[in-house]
Protein backbone atom coordinates (compact mmCIF):
# COMPACT_ATOMS: atom_id res chain seq x y z
CA UNK A 1 0.00 0.00 0.00
CA UNK A 2 2.86 2.36 0.83
CA UNK A 3 4.36 1.82 -2.62
CA UNK A 4 0.99 2.51 -4.27
CA UNK A 5 0.58 5.77 -2.35
CA UNK A 6 4.09 6.87 -3.23
CA UNK A 7 3.48 6.28 -6.94
CA UNK A 8 0.15 8.09 -6.82
CA UNK A 9 1.44 11.08 -4.86
CA UNK A 10 4.61 11.41 -6.94
CA UNK A 11 2.65 11.60 -10.19
CA UNK A 12 0.02 13.90 -8.70
CA UNK A 13 2.83 16.28 -7.83
CA UNK A 14 4.32 16.07 -11.33
CA UNK A 15 0.97 16.59 -13.07
CA UNK A 16 0.12 19.52 -10.79
CA UNK A 17 3.16 21.48 -11.95
CA UNK A 18 2.52 23.92 -14.81
CA UNK A 19 4.89 23.27 -17.68
CA UNK A 20 6.12 26.14 -19.86
CA UNK A 21 4.22 24.75 -22.85
CA UNK A 22 1.03 24.38 -20.81
CA UNK A 23 1.29 27.97 -19.54
CA UNK A 24 1.83 29.27 -23.07
CA UNK A 25 -1.47 27.71 -24.18
CA UNK A 26 -3.56 28.98 -21.31
CA UNK A 27 -5.39 32.33 -21.30
CA UNK A 28 -4.29 35.00 -18.90
CA UNK A 29 -5.98 35.21 -15.52
CA UNK A 30 -7.92 32.56 -13.67
CA UNK A 31 -11.36 32.89 -15.29
CA UNK A 32 -13.46 29.69 -15.34
CA UNK A 33 -13.51 27.75 -18.61
CA UNK A 34 -16.68 27.03 -20.59
CA UNK A 35 -18.44 23.90 -19.36
CA UNK A 36 -18.90 21.58 -22.34
CA UNK A 37 -21.70 19.60 -20.66
CA UNK A 38 -23.69 22.78 -20.03
CA UNK A 39 -23.06 23.95 -23.59
CA UNK A 40 -24.63 20.68 -24.78
CA UNK A 41 -27.53 21.31 -22.39
CA UNK A 42 -28.08 24.68 -24.09
CA UNK A 43 -28.38 22.98 -27.47
CA UNK A 44 -30.81 20.38 -26.13
CA UNK A 45 -32.99 23.10 -24.59
CA UNK A 46 -33.13 24.91 -27.93
CA UNK A 47 -33.91 21.66 -29.74
CA UNK A 48 -36.74 20.95 -27.29
CA UNK A 49 -38.22 24.40 -27.86
CA UNK A 50 -37.93 24.30 -31.66
CA UNK A 51 -39.35 20.77 -31.92
CA UNK A 52 -41.48 20.96 -28.80
CA UNK A 53 -44.24 18.61 -29.97
CA UNK A 54 -41.72 15.86 -30.69
CA UNK A 55 -39.52 15.77 -27.61
CA UNK A 56 -42.27 16.40 -25.05
CA UNK A 57 -45.92 15.59 -24.67
CA UNK A 58 -47.84 17.31 -27.44
CA UNK A 59 -49.72 20.38 -26.22
CA UNK A 60 -52.56 21.40 -28.57
CA UNK A 61 -53.34 24.31 -26.21
CA UNK A 62 -50.85 27.08 -27.08
CA UNK A 63 -51.03 28.47 -23.54
CA UNK A 64 -49.75 25.19 -22.11
CA UNK A 65 -47.18 24.97 -24.90
CA UNK A 66 -46.02 28.50 -24.09
CA UNK A 67 -45.71 27.59 -20.41
CA UNK A 68 -43.43 24.61 -21.10
CA UNK A 69 -41.34 26.57 -23.61
CA UNK A 70 -41.14 29.47 -21.16
CA UNK A 71 -39.68 27.27 -18.42
CA UNK A 72 -36.99 26.07 -20.81
CA UNK A 73 -36.38 29.62 -22.07
CA UNK A 74 -35.57 30.81 -18.56
CA UNK A 75 -33.07 28.00 -18.08
CA UNK A 76 -31.58 28.66 -21.50
CA UNK A 77 -31.08 32.36 -20.81
CA UNK A 78 -29.28 31.64 -17.53
CA UNK A 79 -27.02 29.07 -19.18
CA UNK A 80 -26.28 31.35 -22.13
CA UNK A 81 -25.29 34.23 -19.87
CA UNK A 82 -22.92 32.06 -17.86
CA UNK A 83 -21.31 30.10 -20.69
CA UNK A 84 -21.00 33.00 -23.14
CA UNK A 85 -19.39 35.02 -20.36
CA UNK A 86 -16.89 32.21 -19.78
CA UNK A 87 -16.17 32.05 -23.49
CA UNK A 88 -15.49 35.79 -23.61
CA UNK A 89 -13.17 35.62 -20.61
CA UNK A 90 -11.37 32.63 -22.07
CA UNK A 91 -10.58 34.34 -25.37
CA UNK A 92 -10.30 38.08 -24.67
CA UNK A 93 -8.93 40.55 -22.20
CA UNK A 94 -11.91 42.02 -20.36
CA UNK A 95 -13.15 42.18 -16.81
CA UNK A 96 -15.69 39.71 -15.47
CA UNK A 97 -18.25 42.51 -15.22
CA UNK A 98 -17.69 43.51 -18.85
CA UNK A 99 -17.91 39.89 -19.97
CA UNK A 100 -21.19 39.34 -18.10
CA UNK A 101 -22.75 42.51 -19.52
CA UNK A 102 -21.77 41.53 -23.05
CA UNK A 103 -22.91 37.94 -22.49
CA UNK A 104 -26.35 39.14 -21.36
CA UNK A 105 -26.83 41.04 -24.61
CA UNK A 106 -25.48 38.18 -26.72
CA UNK A 107 -27.86 35.77 -24.98
CA UNK A 108 -30.82 38.00 -25.84
CA UNK A 109 -29.57 38.39 -29.42
CA UNK A 110 -29.45 34.62 -29.89
CA UNK A 111 -32.94 34.19 -28.42
CA UNK A 112 -34.23 36.82 -30.86
CA UNK A 113 -32.82 34.70 -33.70
CA UNK A 114 -34.40 31.41 -32.61
CA UNK A 115 -37.60 31.81 -34.69
CA UNK A 116 -35.48 32.09 -37.85
CA UNK A 117 -33.36 29.11 -36.76
CA UNK A 118 -36.59 27.15 -36.33
CA UNK A 119 -37.81 28.14 -39.80
CA UNK A 120 -34.54 27.06 -41.40
CA UNK A 121 -34.45 23.74 -39.57
CA UNK A 122 -37.96 22.86 -40.70
CA UNK A 123 -36.89 23.47 -44.31
CA UNK A 124 -34.00 21.07 -43.67
CA UNK A 125 -36.43 18.47 -42.29
CA UNK A 126 -38.56 18.82 -45.43
CA UNK A 127 -35.52 18.47 -47.70
CA UNK A 128 -34.23 15.39 -45.86
CA UNK A 129 -37.66 13.76 -46.03
CA UNK A 130 -38.18 14.54 -49.72
CA UNK A 131 -34.70 13.32 -50.70
CA UNK A 132 -34.93 9.98 -48.87
CA UNK A 133 -37.48 7.41 -50.07
CA UNK A 134 -36.71 5.36 -46.95
CA UNK A 135 -38.17 8.08 -44.71
CA UNK A 136 -41.73 7.20 -43.73
CA UNK A 137 -42.69 10.51 -42.06
CA UNK A 138 -41.24 13.80 -40.84
CA UNK A 139 -41.08 12.59 -37.25
CA UNK A 140 -38.65 9.87 -38.26
CA UNK A 141 -36.32 12.54 -39.63
CA UNK A 142 -36.63 14.72 -36.52
CA UNK A 143 -36.18 11.88 -34.03
CA UNK A 144 -33.45 9.84 -35.64
CA UNK A 145 -31.56 11.38 -38.56
CA UNK A 146 -27.93 12.25 -37.73
CA UNK A 147 -28.01 14.94 -40.40
CA UNK A 148 -30.70 16.83 -38.47
CA UNK A 149 -28.67 16.55 -35.26
CA UNK A 150 -25.71 18.03 -37.11
CA UNK A 151 -27.80 20.79 -38.67
CA UNK A 152 -29.45 21.71 -35.36
CA UNK A 153 -26.01 22.15 -33.79
CA UNK A 154 -24.72 23.96 -36.86
CA UNK A 155 -27.65 26.39 -37.16
CA UNK A 156 -27.27 27.43 -33.51
CA UNK A 157 -23.48 27.60 -33.68
CA UNK A 158 -23.57 29.63 -36.89
CA UNK A 159 -25.70 32.33 -35.28
CA UNK A 160 -23.28 32.56 -32.36
CA UNK A 161 -20.33 32.60 -34.76
CA UNK A 162 -21.89 35.44 -36.77
CA UNK A 163 -22.26 37.34 -33.47
CA UNK A 164 -18.49 36.87 -32.98
CA UNK A 165 -18.90 34.70 -29.90
CA UNK A 166 -15.57 32.93 -29.31
CA UNK A 167 -14.98 29.19 -28.72
CA UNK A 168 -18.62 28.23 -27.88
CA UNK A 169 -19.73 27.79 -31.53
CA UNK A 170 -16.84 25.43 -32.21
CA UNK A 171 -17.63 23.40 -29.10
CA UNK A 172 -21.24 23.03 -30.32
CA UNK A 173 -20.37 21.83 -33.84
CA UNK A 174 -17.66 19.49 -32.58
CA UNK A 175 -20.17 17.87 -30.22
CA UNK A 176 -22.32 17.09 -33.27
CA UNK A 177 -19.22 15.88 -35.12
CA UNK A 178 -18.48 13.41 -32.32
CA UNK A 179 -22.04 12.07 -32.36
CA UNK A 180 -22.69 11.91 -36.09
CA UNK A 181 -19.39 11.92 -38.00
CA UNK A 182 -20.58 15.10 -39.78
CA UNK A 183 -18.07 17.94 -39.50
CA UNK A 184 -19.52 21.40 -40.26
CA UNK A 185 -17.57 24.49 -39.29
CA UNK A 186 -19.86 27.11 -37.69
CA UNK A 187 -18.50 29.75 -40.07
CA UNK A 188 -19.87 27.99 -43.17
CA UNK A 189 -22.89 29.64 -44.80
CA UNK A 190 -25.71 27.20 -45.62
CA UNK A 191 -29.02 28.16 -47.20
CA UNK A 192 -32.53 26.72 -46.92
CA UNK A 193 -33.68 23.15 -47.61
CA UNK A 194 -30.26 21.58 -47.00
CA UNK A 195 -30.05 17.80 -47.03
CA UNK A 196 -27.31 15.34 -46.08
CA UNK A 197 -28.10 11.69 -46.82
CA UNK A 198 -26.48 9.23 -44.36
CA UNK A 199 -23.89 11.87 -43.50
CA UNK A 200 -20.94 9.90 -42.18
CA UNK A 201 -17.67 11.55 -43.17
CA UNK A 202 -19.13 14.79 -44.56
CA UNK A 203 -16.79 17.76 -44.08
CA UNK A 204 -17.82 21.37 -44.73
CA UNK A 205 -15.05 23.93 -44.26
CA UNK A 206 -15.23 27.32 -42.60
CA UNK A 207 -15.52 29.55 -45.67
CA UNK A 208 -17.87 27.31 -47.67
CA UNK A 209 -20.97 28.99 -49.10
CA UNK A 210 -23.90 26.70 -49.88
CA UNK A 211 -27.09 27.86 -51.57
CA UNK A 212 -30.67 26.60 -51.29
CA UNK A 213 -31.92 23.09 -52.07
CA UNK A 214 -28.46 21.51 -51.98
CA UNK A 215 -28.05 17.78 -51.25
CA UNK A 216 -24.85 16.04 -50.14
CA UNK A 217 -24.22 12.35 -49.66
CA UNK A 218 -21.89 10.57 -47.24
CA UNK A 219 -18.17 11.23 -47.46
CA UNK A 220 -18.43 14.53 -49.34
CA UNK A 221 -15.66 17.03 -48.58
CA UNK A 222 -15.99 20.75 -49.23
CA UNK A 223 -12.41 21.55 -48.40
CA UNK A 224 -9.41 23.75 -49.08
CA UNK A 225 -6.95 22.94 -51.86
CA UNK A 226 -4.10 25.05 -50.47
CA UNK A 227 -3.36 27.68 -47.83
CA UNK A 228 -2.00 31.22 -48.02
CA UNK A 229 0.63 32.54 -45.61
CA UNK A 230 1.71 35.97 -44.45
CA UNK A 231 5.30 37.28 -44.51
CA UNK A 232 6.03 35.56 -41.20
CA UNK A 233 4.81 32.16 -42.37
CA UNK A 234 1.49 32.20 -40.52
CA UNK A 235 -1.58 30.81 -42.29
CA UNK A 236 -4.09 33.45 -43.41
CA UNK A 237 -7.79 32.92 -42.76
CA UNK A 238 -9.04 33.82 -46.24
CA UNK A 239 -11.84 32.30 -48.39
CA UNK A 240 -10.50 28.89 -49.42
CA UNK A 241 -13.54 26.60 -49.62
CA UNK A 242 -16.09 26.05 -52.43
CA UNK A 243 -19.19 28.02 -53.34
CA UNK A 244 -22.09 25.66 -54.08
CA UNK A 245 -25.00 27.36 -55.84
CA UNK A 246 -28.70 26.42 -55.63
CA UNK A 247 -30.11 23.00 -56.56
CA UNK A 248 -26.78 21.15 -56.60
CA UNK A 249 -26.41 17.47 -55.72
CA UNK A 250 -23.01 16.05 -54.75
CA UNK A 251 -22.79 12.27 -54.46
CA UNK A 252 -20.78 10.16 -52.03
CA UNK A 253 -17.05 10.58 -51.47
CA UNK A 254 -16.67 13.51 -53.85
CA UNK A 255 -13.97 16.03 -52.88
CA UNK A 256 -14.65 19.60 -53.98
CA UNK A 257 -11.59 21.65 -53.10
CA UNK A 258 -10.55 25.28 -53.20
CA UNK A 259 -12.40 28.55 -53.80
CA UNK A 260 -14.26 27.28 -56.81
CA UNK A 261 -17.90 27.68 -57.82
CA UNK A 262 -20.26 24.82 -58.61
CA UNK A 263 -22.98 26.35 -60.78
CA UNK A 264 -26.64 25.94 -59.96
CA UNK A 265 -28.57 22.80 -60.95
CA UNK A 266 -25.39 20.74 -61.32
CA UNK A 267 -24.74 17.13 -60.34
CA UNK A 268 -21.34 15.98 -59.11
CA UNK A 269 -20.92 12.22 -59.22
CA UNK A 270 -19.40 10.00 -56.57
CA UNK A 271 -15.65 9.72 -56.00
CA UNK A 272 -14.92 12.86 -58.02
CA UNK A 273 -11.88 15.05 -57.26
CA UNK A 274 -12.87 18.55 -58.35
CA UNK A 275 -10.64 21.64 -58.22
CA UNK A 276 -12.07 23.87 -60.98
CA UNK A 277 -15.23 25.90 -61.53
CA UNK A 278 -18.26 24.13 -62.94
CA UNK A 279 -20.89 26.04 -64.97
CA UNK A 280 -24.63 25.74 -64.21
CA UNK A 281 -26.49 22.58 -65.31
CA UNK A 282 -23.27 20.53 -65.42
CA UNK A 283 -22.99 16.76 -64.96
CA UNK A 284 -19.55 15.78 -63.67
CA UNK A 285 -19.24 11.99 -63.71
CA UNK A 286 -16.50 9.37 -63.66
CA UNK A 287 -15.49 7.48 -66.76
CA UNK A 288 -17.12 4.11 -67.13
CA UNK A 289 -15.54 1.34 -65.12
CA UNK A 290 -13.20 -1.03 -66.98
CA UNK A 291 -13.98 -4.74 -66.60
CA UNK A 292 -10.71 -6.32 -65.46
CA UNK A 293 -12.14 -9.40 -63.79
CA UNK A 294 -10.00 -12.47 -63.10
CA UNK A 295 -10.95 -16.09 -63.67
CA UNK A 296 -10.67 -18.41 -60.73
CA UNK A 297 -9.40 -15.65 -58.47
CA UNK A 298 -6.05 -15.43 -60.29
CA UNK A 299 -4.22 -12.18 -59.85
CA UNK A 300 -5.94 -11.15 -56.61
Amino acid sequence: MKEVNEVLMRNVEVLARHSQREDSMMPEGSAPMPNVELVERMVLLIRDMLFSDYFHRRQPDERLRAYHIGVKMEELYALLRAQLSRGLLFCSCMSEEEAMQKAEQLALDLIERLPEVKRLLYTDVEAMFNNDPAATNYGEVIYSYPSLIAMTHYRIAHELHSMQVPVIPRIITEQAHQRTGIDIHPGAQIGEYFSIDHGTGVVIGETSIIGNHVALYQGVTLGAKSFKYDAEGNMLNVPRHPIIEDNVTIYSNASVLGRITIGHDSVIGGNIWLTHDVPPFSRILQSKAVDASFSGGLGI
